[in-house]
């Protein structure tokens, strides 16, 4: 193992301790708790930390494992890492008659020329997409909403922003010894700022830092149209109970919700509906452990 390098850009590890293998992260050389079984009562106490790389990501995928843990008796803290800026979104909300959406656009007569700014950092649409996400929290019962208001340079300088979530959990790891920390299957995602979430969580567990991480596949529900295709290789298929998914149902409308009063514009539905309409209509989710072949760096 590596000496500890608090600027170097890391990654990961196990998920629930009572279900999944250790595996994957000694095949990468990553130090383990491999402990099995219910957990000690201060693990109990410590908090599970959810890492949302955008507004949308924990409802879309993390929601059924947040309720799992609470159900546990776990305090869980959830993090929205970046601001989300997104010009196209903007413009989309633009339009006038929803060219997005058309008749499933929520907007009244589905219609929205808001005259938002399109060039970055696109206020409106951050402020619109941060109301959406405390809706989905407020929903899902989280403890703790923590928000690292980065703004998403994932497609710009991609290290300094691997960097700086390093940052921002490391801070959080030192605060709350002994929490697990779950992040975006960056890799499977295969988008930029899921990477880089999962490359800082790869990087920390490589300096140590990190014990207890698990990673859920947030975007197999629009990758693999057929539900017998998902979760293949997962460590572990969460099956949401119903009572869960109802909550998970709940924080899904939060990104298809028109009340301009509390800043809700359907941003979500209006960015993402396959992801949401999947996730809606699937009862699981699905947790990785890092590949032995993991590779750092944008997708």
């Amino acid at each position: 193992m590596p000496a500890h390098d608090p600027n170097r850009p890391t990654s990961s590890g196990p998920s629930r301790r009572s279900v999944l293998t250790t595996a994957g992260l000694v095949a990468a050389g990553v130090a383990l708790d491999t402990a099995v079984g219910a957990p000690s009562a201060s693990a109990a106490a410590a908090p599970a930390i959810f890492y949302s790389p955008h507004q949308d990501d924990e409802a879309i995928g993390l929601a059924g494992s947040i309720l799992e843990h609470k159900a546990a008796g776990r305090p869980v803290y959830l993090v929205l890492v970046s601001k989300g800026e997104n010009g196209d979104l903007a413009a989309f909300m633009n339009q006038g008659n929803c060219q997005s959406l058309g008749g499933n656009c929520s907007a009244p007569g589905h219609y929205h020329k808001l005259g938002w700014q399109e060039s970055w950092p696109t206020p409106e649409v951050v402020t619109g997409r941060t109301a959406e996400f405390n809706l989905s929290a407020k929903a899902l019962g989280v403890d703790k909403v923590i928000n690292f208001k980065l703004s998403d340079e994932a497609f710009g300088d991609y290290d300094n922003f691997v960097k700086k979530i390093m940052a921002k959990v490391r801070a959080l790891a030192q605060q709350y010894p002994g929490a697990s920390h779950k992040f975006a299957a960056g890799w499977l995602d295969k988008n930029p700022t899921h990477k880089a979430c999962s490359d800082a969580a790869y990087w920390l567990m490589k300096n140590g830092e990190l014990t207890d991480v698990r990673f859920n596949h947030i975007y197999a529900y629009q990758q693999y149209p057929n539900p017998a295709d998902r979760g293949r290789g997962a460590a572990y298929v969460l099956n949401i109970p119903a009572a869960h998914m109802a909550k998970k149902r709940s924080s899904i409308l939060a990104y298809n919700t028109w009340d301009p009063s509390r800043n809700l514009y359907t941003l979500g539905y209006h960015s993402v509906p396959v992801w949401l309409e999947q996730a809606h209509a699937d009862p699981r989710e699905f947790v990785y452990t890092l590949p032995s072949n993991y590779r750092t760096g944008p997708v």
